[in-house]
């Protein structure tokens, strides 16, 4: 049976035959320690009236001691290294706060909805959700001498993420912390006053504010930028996370140094080098001669793993959502000359018409119902993701958040009606269509993507499957110049509404569908201070997103399952929240 945990965890599985029966038994429902937080650190509490204030001790760093050996991490990409706020990308952003080289003013919780302090030591929220006072941590150094961390550092960092083109949040930091009718206030090295302006909701600051995830926004040294220039920051760059960027090189791997006496957790080991191995079998194989200490791995590949003497398991459960897109559906400004080059009403799921009530949208909603209709979600979760994890309705609620579905809102598996559909639509012989997987470090996301180009096959459609690396992709969903549909996995969210900026015309990054129905209730979530009124339109988007087969398409919600190698210990108790398609907790591992 399908069962949903409340909290993600992570569990150790010493046995193959243990976790298949774990799963057999009730689908991904095993139960484990809570994971720990930063020490003595107090958590900021849901806002069910106004966002509340949180403060914390200065935390000490957990013990000290001499780091030592190599750590060898497999990766299905790196890319060059990239360090700027401003200039950096994914997959770049999801290794340097997963390693982490950087750090953010905050850190999820494995309890939802809570933001524990990590380089801020708390923060004053006032009543009216408007004006957040970010109180910085003292004594926190930047790599390579640059000095200690203040509020001009954290200034700077944020402006940069604000001016990015390819951070997925620039738009979101833009509005919420350069408003033009907001201010800020660095009143002196270790305060830093933000007025947005207008009220916002803590759920698009929070997605800021923690760590791991690829849309937060990180600290690095300001001094090194006006010393050494843009280009040395975003290629040696100076942030304050436990590992530093050392050696590297494109397409090979990246090297990180242990920083000693980290203000956080000094790692145990003195380098980690994240190894970029695109194929799976490589990967195994590095595992299985004891040159990777852990990889990013598939889940067909448990068995391989099983059969190393000494490896183990970890297990976290929920650890991501996957969705499909429909790129073209760029309405907003369509017909002007501010059109998306992407808008392109021939795509047989696009209308000429952004009225719902059209018939040229009637039409292309046949389409998308058709394509959404002929996946066997079910088939997917059981067959390729070996039944870790479930089936779901809409990107973004995955979690704690499906149960907040109406009871009509399922894609039932109906190849035959897919087929009656496209031919009700104009399209009785299929049509073209690309398909690309989105690949970011999802557990079988390359393979899930081609059964879904299967199932349209199936139904007569002509794909073309593209396997291309992210960052050959990702360049033309920023410029909204892909036309096709692409499978995407994202994180688990603390509440829909912090996925919500890529489906607005603001965004540097975007799904591939933008309309005003969006960009009017989107903007009630993130502006609304009130849970209850954030949630209201939250529900609004997903029942006109079910409706219109528009955005927000849900796939399934994965688990993620973590090899650990012979010669290092689980780090289950130190996993943290964010964005669990990579590994993460690296300067926790000690060697076995």
């Amino acid at each position: 049976m399908n069962h949903r945990l409340k909290h993600p965890k992570a569990i150790i599985l010493g046995f193959l035959t243990v976790l298949l029966a774990a799963i057999l038994a009730c689908g991904s429902s095993a139960t484990a320690t809570p994971l720990a937080a930063p020490p003595t650190a107090v958590p900021v509490a849901g806002a069910t009236t106004a966002p509340v204030a949180t403060v914390a001790p200065t935390a000490e760093p957990e013990m000290a001691m001499i780091p030592s050996g190599t750590l060898n991490v497999g990766q299905k990409e790196l890319g060059p290294y990239f360090g700027s706020p401003k200039l950096a990308g994914n997959p770049q952003i999801f290794v340097n706060n997963a390693a982490p080289v950087t750090e953010t003013l905050g850190i999820a919780s494995f309890d939802s909805n809570k933001v524990l302090p990590m380089l801020a030591e708390g923060w004053d929220i006032s009543p009216d959700g408007q004006v957040w006072t970010y109180h910085i941590r003292k004594g926190v150094q930047f790599h390579k001498g640059f000095g200690e961390m203040t509020a001009e550092d954290v200034e700077f960092s944020f402006n940069q993420v604000a001016n990015s083109e390819k951070h997925a949040r620039a738009s979101v930091a833009k509005a919420i912390f350069f408003a033009e009718d907001g201010s800020r206030t660095v009143t002196d090295p270790y305060t830093w006053v933000v007025d947005s302006g207008v009220p916002f909701s803590d759920i698009p600051i929070d997605e800021l504010l923690t760590t791991p995830r690829s849309v937060s926004a990180w600290i690095v040294s300001k001094k090194q930028y006006e010393q050494d220039g843009e280009e040395e920051a975003n290629r040696n760059t100076a942030a304050t996370g436990p590992w530093e960027i050392g050696e590297w090189k494109t397409g090979e791997f990246w090297e990180l140094n242990a920083v000693e006496d980290h203000w956080r957790q000094t790692p145990y080991f003195a380098k980690m080098v994240e190894w970029e191995i695109p194929e799976e079998s490589a990967r195994v194989a590095g595992f299985k001669t004891g040159n990777l200490d852990t990889f990013v791995m598939a889940l067909d590949s448990v068995g391989e793993v099983e059969s190393v003497d000494g490896a183990l398991l970890m297990q976290v459960p929920n650890a991501g959502q996957s969705q499909l897109n429909l790129y073209g559906q760029t309405y907003v400004n369509a017909g002007t000359p501010d059109q998306w080059p992407s808008y392109d009403p021939t795509l047989p799921w696009v209308s000429s018409n952004a009225d719902v009530d059209s018939e040229e949208w009637k039409t292309a909603l046949k389409v998308r119902l058709a394509l959404s209709i002929a996946i066997d979600r079910q088939a997917i979760v059981d067959e390729l993701l070996l039944g870790f994890g479930h089936v779901n309705t809409l990107q973004g609620w995955g979690g704690s958040d499906e149960a907040r579905y109406e009871p009509d809102m399922v894609w039932d598996f109906d190849p035959e009606r897919s087929k009656a559909l496209l031919a009700e639509a104009g399209f009785p012989n299929g049509f073209d269509i690309t398909l690309t997987a989105s690949i970011r470090g999802a557990p079988s996301e390359v393979e899930a993507c081609e059964a879904i180009a299967q199932y349209w096959d199936d139904i007569g459609l002509n794909v073309t499957f593209q396997n291309v690396p992210y960052g050959t992709l990702r360049p033309q969903l920023v410029a909204r110049t892909y036309q096709g549909a692409t499978c995407h996995s994202a994180s688990i969210r603390s509440a829909p509404t912090q996925g919500f900026a890529s489906y607005t015309n603001a965004s540097p990054f975007s799904y591939g569908a933008e309309h005003p129905f969006l960009e009017e209730y989107i903007g009630k979530a993130t502006s609304s201070v009130l849970k209850s009124d954030r949630e209201a339109a939250e529900d609004a988007l997903a029942r006109w997103n079910f409706d219109n087969v528009f955005a927000m398409v849900g796939l399934y919600v994965n688990d993620n399952i973590w090899p650990v190698g012979p010669n290092i210990k689980p780090w289950d108790d130190k996993v943290k929240q964010g964005d669990l398609r990579q590994i993460n907790g690296y300067e926790f591992i000690q060697p076995r």
